[in-house]
């Protein structure tokens, strides 16, 4: 985590982080296109929990003697925003965060259902990414429960086709708005901390938001060529000009064999030099998006990838939309691949 944005966390004493990951279990395989599969991941949870010690004592006294507000964040990105403006005042669980987990072949253990039954505050993206979050929330009502769903926070209708709503500038600072008042709902002698909290962590994207309008700047209409719609919001804010099919985006999105017509036109592109990028869901490949990362590289297109969930350690959510910008301005400017942030 950027102690700079972690608005308490950082305050001059030392950060202790517990992390608890529950073990693994695989199920059924469940094919996506000819050759693709993905785990039918059993349980992937991150327990994060944060105290502030003035020492270095495994037993040092936290900076406040309540019980913090469990929250839950449907995926990590989510999450670390909670834990931003929440600070010490919340225990965030964070559902998907490791980089196998598909949404929807997601099943929810016995230890998820209990984070999320005793969570009072929870956010999850919604438009389909996330559904098991309402099974298990129905399962374990509560009056107290905030639930912020992210796709009915923006107003956007359920066809909305791209739900990689992350990638969005000005999506989390609604977020952030929204998890301050809830919060301040929840613990209102907190208030002021998340309202400071929630204003801390606006201001740290602002970085972000200067890189992107340097970038249309300087490129606005370059050409790029995508895998899936991943980052597709962020390449719009760019003023990139996606020649990728939707249709080819949206079958290998959904594990669908992309019609003939669409996986010529995408080699074609490549081929032919026609795009100054690939731009590729860098946490699921098969041997199609392989075949076109290979093609690219071969004629000197070079490779981006890209994260439905925040990679960790290292990043926070304003962090991770940074590398990417810079790794997309590398890509433009030198001919430079980032497989891999």
């Amino acid at each position: 985590m950027d102690r700079a944005a972690a608005g308490p966390l950082a305050c001059g004493r030392r950060m202790r982080m517990i992390i608890s990951l529950d073990m693994f279990h695989f199920s059924s395989w469940r094919p996506r296109g000819p050759d693709r599969c993905r785990p039918c991941l059993k349980l992937a949870t991150i327990v994060v929990t944060a105290t502030l010690a003035s020492g270095c004592s495994t037993g040092a006294t936290p900076l406040t003697s309540e019980a913090p507000l469990i929250a839950v964040g449907a995926e990590n990105e989510y999450a670390n925003v909670i834990q931003q403006v929440g600070g010490p005042y919340v225990h965030v669980v964070a559902i998907m965060s490791n980089p196998n987990t598909d949404p929807h072949t997601f099943e929810a253990s016995p230890t998820v259902a209990r984070e999320v039954g005793n969570a009072l505050l929870v956010v999850q993206n919604g438009l389909g990414y996330d559904t098991f979050m309402n099974r298990i929330e129905a399962a374990a009502p509560s009056s107290r429960r905030k639930v912020i769903d992210v796709r009915q926070l923006l107003g956007l209708p359920k066809t909305t086709a791209n739900p990689h709503l992350w990638y969005k500038p000005g999506v989390m600072p609604a977020v952030a708005a929204a998890i301050a008042r809830d919060l301040a709902i929840l613990e209102p002698a907190h208030a002021s901390a998340f309202d400071r909290n929630e204003h801390r962590f606006v201001v740290s994207l602002e970085p972000w938001d200067r890189a992107i309008l340097t970038f249309r700047a300087h490129y606005a209409g370059v050409p790029m060529a995508t895998t899936e719609p991943v980052a597709d919001y962020l390449l719009q804010a760019l003023g990139a000009k996606n020649l990728t099919p939707w249709s080819l985006q949206a079958d290998i999105m959904n594990g669908i064999d992309p019609s003939p017509e669409d996986v010529a036109t995408e080699r074609n592109l490549l081929a032919e030099h026609r795009v100054k990028v690939l731009v590729y869901n860098q946490q699921v490949t098969d041997r199609l998006t392989q075949s076109f990362i290979q093609l690219a590289e071969s004629h000197g297109v070079p490779v981006v990838g890209v994260y439905e969930t925040m990679p960790t350690p290292g990043y926070d959510y304003q962090s991770w939309m940074m590398a990417e910008v810079q790794a997309l301005q590398r890509a433009v400017e030198s001919g430079i691949s980032t497989m891999r942030l």
